[in-house]
């Protein structure tokens, strides 16, 4: 199972309704998983369509 995230583990407890079962289940998920932080520029914009007005691909401000 891959899960990602754009929050700490820490920040999902409440999400839950229940803190014994967040507990629970965020202990078997967090502590027998490999987690792989990624720091660094976003490839969106990379993505993003880019306007024949603005050289950075945003559309023009009013």
């Amino acid at each position: 199972m891959i899960n990602t995230s754009n929050r700490a583990p820490s920040d999902w407890y409440p999400l839950f309704p229940n803190p014994v079962v967040a507990e629970s289940l965020l202990d078997r998920l967090i502590n027998t998983s490999h987690q792989v932080i990624m720091n660094g520029p976003s490839y969106r914009p990379n993505k993003r369509p880019k306007s024949p007005t603005d050289k950075n691909g945003r559309p023009p401000t009013k």
